[in-house]
C-alpha cells in the first residue's frame, strides 16, 4: 500500500484546532487503504520525521503547522523543513503544507529538488475563531468556513486524486463558501474578505 506521512503537531491554539481537524483525515487515508504514519503532538519532530522519510518513501506527505517564507515548523516550532537545508527530503513526494507562507519560497526549493508537487499558501493562511471554542474546535462552525476548504486538498490527495484536482476542489470549497456568506446576508459577511484571501493565497506548485 501507498505511504502517507502526517505531522500533526499540538502545543497551542492554531496548532490545536489543525491537530482536532486533521484527526479525520487519518480514518480517511485507513478507508483509502494507505499505510499511515501519523506523526502527532511530541512525535512531530525533525528527528522523527526524518526517521520515517527515509525508512519508508512516502508518495504523499500532509504537514500541519507555522511557517514562513522558507520554513515549516514542527512541535514547539521546531524547524522541520527548510530551504536551502533538507528541502529534498520530501523529493518524489506530493506534499501539502497546511501552514503559512511556505508556497513562497520552500515550495519552489522543493520541487526544484525533486518534490513531485507542493501544495500551500504564499502568504499568511487566515482563519477565525470562535471565543469559547477553543477546547472542542470541531464545533467552531465559524472556523470551520476555513479549515474544510483548506482540508479539501488533503480529502481529495488521500482519495487518489492528483495534485491538480485536489487544488482545484479546495478551490471550489472555499467559493462555494464565499458565496454561500453573500447569498445569506449573514452577519459574518466580514469574513468573506478572508477566505477570498486564502483561495487567492493557496498555490500549486509541479
Amino acid at each position: 500500500m501507498p505511504e502517507v506521512v502526517f505531522t500533526r503537531p499540538d502545543y497551542e491554539t492554531v496548532t490545536h484546532y489543525l491537530f482536532v481537524w486533521s484527526q479525520k483525515l487519518i480514518s480517511l487515508a485507513k478507508t483509502n487503504k494507505w499505510t499511515v504514519s501519523d506523526l502527532k503532538k511530541t512525535q512531530a519532530s525533525l528527528r522523527k520525521f526524518t526517521a520515517v522519510i527515509k525508512k519508508n518513501t512516502p508518495q504523499l506527505v500532509l504537514l500541519h503547522g507555522h511557517g514562513n517564507y522558507s520554513a515549516i515548523s514542527c512541535q514547539n516550532e521546531e524547524i522541520l523543513l527548510e530551504k536551502g537545508r533538507n528541502e529534498e527530503l520530501i523529493k518524489n513526494t506530493d506534499t501539502y503544507a497546511f501552514s503559512c507562507e511556505t508556497a513562497k519560497e520552500l515550495g519552489p526549493a522543493a520541487v526544484k529538488k525533486g518534490a513531485k508537487s507542493y501544495i500551500g499558501y504564499d502568504e499568511v493562511f487566515v482563519f477565525a475563531t470562535t471565543k469559547g471554542k477553543e477546547k472542542d474546535p470541531l464545533k467552531d462552525k465559524r472556523a470551520a468556513k476555513f479549515l474544510e476548504p483548506a482540508l479539501e486538498v488533503s480529502t481529495s490527495l488521500l482519495r487518489r486524486l492528483s495534485p491538480r484536482t485536489s487544488f482545484q476542489n479546495s478551490q471550489k470549497a472555499f467559493k462555494k463558501n464565499i458565496d454561500s456568506l453573500i447569498s445569506s446576508k449573514s452577519k459574518e459577511v466580514y469574513l468573506v474578505r478572508y477566505l477570498l484571501w486564502n483561495l487567492r493565497h493557496q498555490v500549486c506548485l509541479t
